[in-house]
C-alpha cells in the first residue's frame, strides 16, 4: 500500500495541534488550527519547488521541505507556555508566551508567502486558505497584542528576513525550508530579546544562568558570519589567516562578549562560573564524570578512525556505532537532570559554544585542528550532512538541551511542574536519547514490518515507546521531584505520538521530537 508520508506526518502534527486547542482553548489556538492547515497546503507547493529546482536558494535534498512541522513549533510552545505561565499568575511571562505564539504564526506566514510568489502558475485555491489563515491571524493579533508587542514582532521577522538571505546563501543544502524557519526564527528570536535585554539594562531581572545561551548564540553567530564573508576574498588554511581567526576569536570572546555578559549578571563572568563551578562538592563530582564522558567520546572517535584507516572495508560508522554517542549523552545528562540542573544548563551552554567553535575551525580549515577534525568527523557522516557543515553533533546536543533551555522557571513554583509537567526536562533525553536510540538500533537489526511509504519499522517505534515508558519509570524511582499524578495515560499518547513523528518526518529528529514531547509534556 502507497502512502505518502507527508500525509501521515502533517496527521501527526494536527492531531498536537488538537491536543493543544483542547488543552488552551483561545483565539490564539484557533489561529493555530488555521495555520497548520494552510502550511499543509502550502508544503506541497514547496516540495512541489524543490523537486524541479524552482527554489531560489539551495536546500537539503532527500527530505521535504516540513513546512507543517516546523510551521507549528513556535506557536504550540507560545501556546504551552502561557497557560502555564496564567496558571501560576505570572502576567509578564505570559504576555510573552503570545508574543512567542504570534512571532512564530507570523514566520511561518512569511514562508508561505515566499513559496505561494515564486510558484507558476499561481496556485488559486492556496492563495485563498492561506489569505483566509493570514487574516484570522493578524485579526487576532490586533486583538491581543499591544503596540509595543506588535513592533517587537516585527522586529523579529525582519531579522529574520536579512539572516536567512545571509545563511541560505552562505550554507546552501545545509538545510530544509522548515529546518532555516525552526532554526534561523528561533535565532531572530534570540537575537532580538538580547537586544531588547541590552536596550533596558535596568529591567533586566532573573536568573543569571538564563543570559549564558543568547551571549553565546548572538557572539558564534558574528563570528560565522564575519569569517564566512571574509574567507570569500582570501585563503583561509594559511598560517596567518588561521593565527587572524584565532586572535580574532579571542578579541570578540574576551573584549565583547564578556563585558556584555557582565552587564546582566553584575560581575565579571569568569568570577561568576568559578564560584558557580565549586559551590559545592556535588558540582565538582558532577563535572569530573562529564571529563571522564568525554574522553570515552573521543576514544571512540579515535577507535572508530582508526579501524578505517587499518584495512576495514567499513568506510561509513554503521546507525549501531553513532548511536554510541546517543548512550554517552544520555548518561551525561540524567545524573545533571537529577542533582543540579543549573549546573547542566551552564555545561551544555558551554559545550555548544565548543562545538560551534570546532566546527568553524573545521569548515574553515583553520590550523592547527582543521584538516584533522575533517578526516575524523567524515566518518560519522550520514545522508542529513550533505551540505558544507556538519550539524549532526550539533543537533544532538541541542536537541537534548531544548527542554532544559526552555524550562519555564518563573511559571513553575519551587522549579516544579506537576503532573506531567515533571517529565518536561527529560523531553529530550526520552524522544532522542533514548527513544530515537532505540528506534534506530532495533528498527535496522531486528526491524521487519515497514510502516507504509518510509523505511522506517513497526518493531523499532514499538521498542522506542516501550523504551520510553521504563524510562519514565526509571526516573520515578530516582527523582523525587516528580509527581505524575494519574498523568499516565497522557504521558503514554504523548510518548506515541512523538515516536509516530519520528517514523515518518525527514527533517532533523534530533530538533523536532523533543520539541514536540516538550509542547505535549507542558499542557
Amino acid at each position: 500500500m502507497l502512502v505518502n508520508p507527508v500525509y501521515v506526518e502533517s496527521t501527526v502534527v494536527l492531531a498536537v495541534v488538537l491536543c493543544v486547542h483542547m488543552a488552551v482553548w483561545n483565539q490564539h489556538s484557533w489561529c493555530s488550527i488555521a495555520l497548520v492547515i494552510q502550511a499543509f497546503y502550502v508544503q506541497h507547493k514547496w516540495d512541489r519547488l524543490l523537486r524541479s529546482g524552482g527554489a531560489v536558494f539551495q536546500f537539503r535534498p532527500a527530505a521535504n521541505s516540513g513546512i507543517v512541522p516546523a510551521s507549528m513549533v513556535m506557536p504550540l510552545l507560545g501556546l504551552a507556555l502561557r497557560e502555564k505561565c496564567s496558571a501560576s499568575g505570572n502576567v509578564y511571562f505570559e504576555r510573552f508566551s503570545m508574543v512567542v505564539t504570534i512571532t512564530g504564526m507570523m514566520l511561518a506566514l512569511f514562508l508561505s508567502l515566499i513559496a505561494l510568489g515564486i510558484t507558476r502558475p499561481i496556485p488559486t485555491n492556496t492563495c485563498v486558505i492561506a489569505g483566509m489563515a493570514g487574516s484570522a491571524i493578524l485579526y487576532t493579533t490586533k486583538q491581543t497584542l499591544t503596540v509595543s508587542e506588535v513592533i517587537e514582532v516585527l522586529e523579529v521577522l525582519l531579522i529574520f528576513v536579512y539572516l536567512s538571505l545571509i545563511v541560505l546563501y552562505l550554507l546552501p543544502r545545509c538545510f530544509t525550508p522548515g529546518e532555516a524557519l525552526l532554526i534561523v526564527g528561533g535565532i531572530s528570536f534570540i537575537v532580538n530579546q538580547l537586544i531588547k535585554r541590552s536596550l533596558n539594562l535596568a529591567e533586566v531581572k532573573g536568573d543569571p544562568v538564563n543570559y549564558f545561551l543568547p551571549v553565546i548564540v548572538v557572539g558564534s553567530l558574528l563570528l560565522g558570519v564575519f569569517f564566512a564573508l571574509l574567507f570569500c576574498f582570501m585563503e583561509s588554511e594559511t598560517w596567518v589567516s588561521s593565527l587572524f581567526f584565532h586572535m580574532m576569536t579571542a578579541v570578540l570572546g574576551l573584549g565583547i562578549l564578556m563585558p556584555w555578559l557582565s552587564l546582566f549578571i553584575g560581575r565579571h563572568p569568569f568570577m561568576w562560573l568559578l564560584d558557580f563551578v565549586t559551590f559545592n562538592d556535588r558540582r565538582l563530582c558532577l563535572l569530573g564524570y562529564w571529563v571522564f564522558l568525554a574522553v570515552v567520546a573521543t576514544i571512540v572517535v579515535l577507535h572508530q578512525n582508526y579501524q578505517r584507516q587499518s584495512g576495514s572495508k567499513k568506510h561509513q560508522a554503521s546507525t549501531v556505532v553513532r548511536k554510541y554517542f546517543h548512550v554517552i549523552v544520555v548518561a551525561t545528562y540524567v545524573p545533571g537532570l537529577i542533582y543540579d540542573r543549573q549546573l547542566l544548563h551552564v555545561a551544555s551552554v558551554g559545550c555548544l559554544a565548543i562545538f560551534l567553535f570546532l566546527e568553524y575551525v573545521r569548515y574553515f580549515r583553520i590550523r592547527p585542528l582543521g584538516q584533522l577534525l575533517r578526516q575524523l568527523l567524515t566518518l560519522f557522516l550520514d545522508e542529513r550532512d550533505s551540505g558544507p557543515l556538519i550539524l549532526t553533533h550539533i543537533y544532538l546536543l541541542v536537541g537534548m538541551s531544548l527542554p532544559i533551555w526552555l524550562f519555564p522557571g518563573p511559571c513553575a513554583p519551587k522549579g516544579i511542574l506537576p503532573g506531567a509537567g515533571g517529565l518536561v526536562p527529560y523531553a529530550g533525553v526520552l524522544a532522542v536519547g533514548i527513544g530515537d536510540t532505540v528506534a534506530s538500533v532495533f528498527g535496522s537489526t531486528m526491524g521487519e514490518i515497514r510502516w507504509p511509504g518510509t523505511k522506517k519499522t513497526m518493531e523499532g517505534t514499538a521498542t522506542s515507546v516501550f523504551a520510553q515508558i521504563i524510562a519514565v519509570a526509571m526516573f520515578l524511582i530516582f527523582d523525587g521531584s516528580i509527581n505524575l499524578n494519574s498523568t499516565y495515560s497522557w504521558i503514554v499518547g504523548s510518548i506515541t505520538l512523538v515516536a509516530m513523528l519520528e517514523a515518518y518526518t525527514s527533517q532533523i529528529d534530533n530538533l523536532l521530537l523533543p520539541l514536540y514531547l516538550f509542547i505535549l509534556l507542558l499542557l
